[in-house]
This record gives C-alpha cells, structure tokens and sequence, in this order.
C-alpha cells in the first residue's frame, strides 16, 4: 500500500485521526471546570483552573525541542504510535482522578506525551508531500485539530449527562485502540530511510543530537519565523483555552451552551481557512516563490480585527462573527506555517525546527493562559483578547518584511 499513489494522501488521512484526537483529549478539559469542581474544589476558582491548563503547556513546551531532534533521527511512525497510546492511556486515568495533584501530574505527563507528536506528524506529512500539494496536505492534517478541539467541547455535555469521569474514560479508550490500526497502516518515507543509510557521518563520527540543534539556530531567517509563529500563538491559545469562558461571559449562557458553540464556532471556521489557504498557497508559489508568506500574512491580518471584536462584543452576532472571522484567519496562517519552514530549512533538520516552533509557540500560550485566568477573575477576560491583536500586528510587519525565500524547498 505504501508504494501506491494514493498513500501520501492515505498518511494524511491516517494522522487526520490523530490530530484530532490530540485536541480532542487536551480540549476537553476547558469545558469541564463547572463539572469538576463538585468534586475538586480547587477548580473553584479560575487562577487554579489555568494552572492545570498551564502545566500541560509547560511541560509540552520544554519536550518540544527534545522530540523535535528524536524525529529527525528515529522512526517518526514509531514515535507518533507511542505518543497517542500514551496520551489516551493518560486520559483516561484522569477520570480515576479525585484530587486538584492527581490532575496535574496526569495533565504535565499528557504534555510530555503530546509533544512527540507534532514535529514527528508534520515533518511525515512534508516528506511525503511536495511542491504543489505540501500546503494542503498539511492544512488537511490540520483540520484534525480543529475537529477535535470541536469534540472536546462537547466534555461539558457528555460530563452533564453522564459525569466527567466517563468522558476521559471513553476518549482515552477511543485513543488506545487506535493507536494499533496506526501500528499496521502508518509507514515512513522509503526515501527518508535511504537516505539516512547513504548518508556518511561527518568525519567518520556520528552527528550527536544537538548538531541539528546548531544548523537551525545558526539560521537568521528561522528567528523571524520563530516570532511570526509565537505571537500569533498567544491568541491561538487563548482560543483554545478561554474562549468557552468569555463566549460564556460575554453572551450570557450556561458553559453546557457556550462550550460546543465556542469551539464548533473556531473548529468550522477553521476548517474552511485551512483548505483555502492550502489551496491559495500551493498555486500562489507556482507563480511567486513569495506566494505563501503572502498567504500567511492575509490569515493573520484578519485575526486582528476579530480580536478586537472578541474582546469587545457582547451580542450573539459579534461575538460568534468574530470568532468565525479569527477561525478563517488562523487557519490561513496555520496551513502555511511548515510549509514556510520548507523553504528556509532543509529536510533532514525540520523536525528540530518546528519543534522550537513548537516550544516558543507553547511557552507564550502557557503565559497567556494563566495570565487570562487572573483577568477572568479580575472580570477583565475581554480586555485581554483585544489587546493581543496588536501582538499579532507586529508579527505580520516583520514576516512581510525579512521572509524572502529563494526557493520552495530547501534539500
């Protein structure tokens, strides 16, 4: 099957799935505060709520790097089928949980876990897919995401109906047997393997684990694409993580309501951006070696007006619009993120790179998180969404201005 044409799009259909249980499983937990805290009182209140949702960001953000440098050197297929049993084995732990501490060691051992799967996922997807199709391969993959972050919304649901511990029971099973359909139907880029056997050490020696490390950093334009991807990450995660709890707020509804809409709202709107700026960015780089950092700066110009009508609308037709409008926008940007890396780092050292992408990216989303919790206590919630749409200004000036690939696909 692996040799067939079909299978770079069967890869991406393949880890379809795993994005979306990879959401699924972390955003679940963002709408089950009211449920929960019958029974952990610690969750009470909403500055220990975003610690817990913090420490996973931490702790996925530290290992980052770490799986990065792994699935440049190893299995990606092993390390993405390991990463999911393990996650979905933590979730559903967590619904034997009866203490705020058994959380959140659950919570920063599901981020270890985690983190090995997106450096490892997209990099796959990359090497399978090039030139015309890498842009939409990888938006698709995204999708996953976002459908998932979309069924996570629905653990306020499933909590009220039957009770929370069923919910992390269920996902986690769901995940478990999964991960073995991916054991026997998920390959590695035959390519990639010959490659890695031809390859000569540098002076008769093997490159340690931190050679990669060194190319990457040593790469200015890899500093500009690191700050274009982190600023727009602390409103991505703001998203993620608090956007049930203003759309809660702001229109005056139970979380059981504001959880699906929230998320379904962001996850829609999401999905439709991706497929269009995978689209976009494919044929707008046939014609102009620019064509996806353009693309990705017209994602991400629409999210600052969104932001600003997040922050500050209080009508069902503001709030969701915006959402809908930051949804398109992101999805946009998301799409075009590795496809970008392609361009200024090479092959064999992409999953190093996203996974400093990656880690940047967290570490502004864990401070965002728990600096959100303060304000949502202190009722200012909405003040800080449309404050971080000038974050996001400064990204885009910056990307428009020193991103000049000279090719789409650097050996």
């Amino acid at each position: 099957m692996k040799n067939s044409k079909s299978y770079p799009w069967i890869v991406v259909a393949l880890l379809w799935v795993v994005a979306l249980l990879n959401y699924m499983d972390r955003q679940m937990l963002s709408t089950m505060q009211e449920a929960m805290k019958v029974d952990i009182v610690e969750l009470g209140k909403a500055e220990a709520f975003g610690a817990l949702m913090a420490v996973f960001l931490w702790i996925y953000g530290f290992m980052s790097p770490v799986a990065g440098m792994v699935a440049d050197r190893v299995s990606r297929k092993w390390l993405v089928v390991g990463s999911l049993f393990v996650w979905s084995a933590v979730t559903y732990m967590m619904g034997y949980a009866d203490s705020f501490q058994e959380l959140y060691w659950l919570r920063a051992f599901m981020g270890i876990s985690e983190a090995l799967y997106i450096p490892s996922a997209l990099s796959l997807i990359a090497d399978w897919h090039q030139d015309k199709s890498r842009s939409l391969a990888i938006g698709i993959h995204m999708t996953g995401l976002y459908v998932g972050q979309a069924i996570g919304g629905f653990g306020a649901t499933v909590a009220a109906a039957f009770s929370w511990h069923t919910a992390f029971h269920w996902f986690g099973i769901i995940g478990i047997i999964y991960s073995f359909v991916l054991l026997l139907f998920l390959h590695e880029n035959p390519e990639r393997i010959k490659i890695a056997k031809l390859q000569p050490a540098v002076n008769g020696k093997k490159t340690s684990l931190l050679g990669g490390l060194s190319v990457v950093l040593s790469n200015w334009a890899f500093w500009v694409i690191l700050f274009y991807f982190a600023a727009p990450s602390l409103p991505g995660w703001a998203t993620k993580n608090w956007l049930p709890t203003l759309f809660a707020e702001s229109l005056n509804i139970p979380m059981a309501e504001a959880g699906p809409i929230s998320t379904i709202t962001i996850a829609v709107s999401s999905f439709v951006g991706v497929l269009v700026g995978g689209v976009m960015s494919d044929r707008w780089v046939q014609k102009n070696i620019r064509g996806r950092v353009y693309t990705g700066a017209i994602g991400l110009g629409m999210t600052v007006p969104s932001l600003l009508l997040l922050g500050m609308g209080h009508s069902f037709v503001s709030v969701v619009g915006a959402g809908l409008l930051f949804g398109v926008g992101y999805g946009i940007f998301d799409a075009n993120n590795m496809p970008i890396l392609c361009q200024f780092v090479s092959a064999k050292h992409r999953g190093t790179a996203y996974g400093i992408m990656n880690m940047t990216g967290v570490f502004a989303g864990a401070a965002v998180t728990h600096l959100l919790g303060r304000w949502t206590d202190g009722g200012n919630l909405g003040m800080g969404f449309a404050m971080l749409s000038g974050v996001v200004l400064v990204a885009l000036a910056l990307q428009l201005y020193f991103l000049r690939p000279k090719t789409d696909n650097l050996e």
